[in-house]
C-alpha cells in the first residue's frame, strides 16, 4: 500500500513538474497572438498538431533519453546539473517576464501551418528545460510499468494543454494579462526550487 501511494505521488509530481515547466496558462497570450489571423477550425488544428508533436517529442525523450546520454558519454549526474542550470535560467526569465524567443516575433507572425511545429511545439511547448527534465525522469524510473505510467501522464498533460489553448479566449477574459503575469511569476518561483533540487542532487551524487 505504501509503495503504491509513493508511486502515485511520483506521477503527480511529474505532472506538476511538466505543468510548471511548460506553463500553459502563461503561454495563452503567445498562442492567441500567433493564431489570431487564423479561422476557428485552423486555430484548433494548430492547437492539436502542436500538442501532439510536443507529446511525441517528450515520449521519445522519456524512452530514449538514457541511450542518448550513454551514446554521447554524458553521465546522469552531469546532465542533472546542466538540466538544473537550464531550468534555473528559464525560471529567472519567467520571474522577470522575459521571453528568450521575443527576437523571433516577426517570424512567429508568418501565416503558415508550420507554426504548429516550430515555434509552438518546439521550442515553446517542448523546450530544452522540459526535454531535459523528462530525460531525467526517464532515467530515474526505468521499470516498464513506471515508464508506461509516465507516458500516460505526458498524454494526460498535453490533453489538458489542448483544452487550455482551446479555451484561451475565456482565460484571457477571466484572468486578464495581469493575472497571467502573476501566475507566470509564481510558477517561475516554483521552477527555481525545482532547478536547485536538480543541481544539489547532481552535486551530491558526484561528491
Amino acid at each position: 500500500m505504501n509503495t503504491l501511494h509513493c508511486d502515485f505521488l511520483i506521477y503527480i509530481k511529474f505532472f506538476f513538474n511538466l505543468f510548471i515547466l511548460v506553463n500553459p496558462i502563461g503561454m495563452i497570450p503567445i498562442f492567441t497572438s500567433m493564431t489570431n489571423r487564423f479561422s476557428d477550425s485552423e486555430r484548433q488544428k494548430i492547437n492539436f498538431t502542436a500538442n501532439l508533436s510536443a507529446c511525441i517529442i517528450l515520449c521519445i525523450s522519456l524512452l530514449l533519453g538514457k541511450f542518448i546520454l550513454n551514446f554521447f558519454g554524458i553521465s546522469l549526474e552531469s546532465f542533472r546539473i546542466s538540466g538544473g542550470i537550464l531550468i534555473l535560467i528559464i525560471a529567472i526569465s519567467m520571474i522577470h517576464n522575459k521571453n528568450f524567443f521575443n527576437k523571433n516575433k516577426k517570424k512567429q507572425k508568418k501565416i503558415s501551418s508550420d507554426i504548429a511545429i516550430i515555434p509552438l511545439s518546439i521550442p515553446l511547448i517542448a523546450g530544452p528545460g522540459t526535454i531535459s527534465s523528462t530525460i531525467l525522469w526517464g532515467t530515474k524510473n526505468t521499470h516498464f510499468i513506471n515508464t508506461f505510467l509516465c507516458i500516460l501522464v505526458i498524454c494526460m498533460f498535453f490533453s489538458l494543454c489542448y483544452i487550455i489553448f482551446k479555451l484561451s479566449p475565456c482565460f484571457i477574459k477571466i484572468l486578464g494579462n495581469l493575472g497571467i503575469k502573476i501566475i507566470t511569476k509564481i510558477m517561475g518561483i516554483l521552477l527555481l526550487g525545482l532547478g536547485i533540487e536538480f543541481i544539489t542532487s547532481g552535486i551530491k551524487a558526484v561528491v
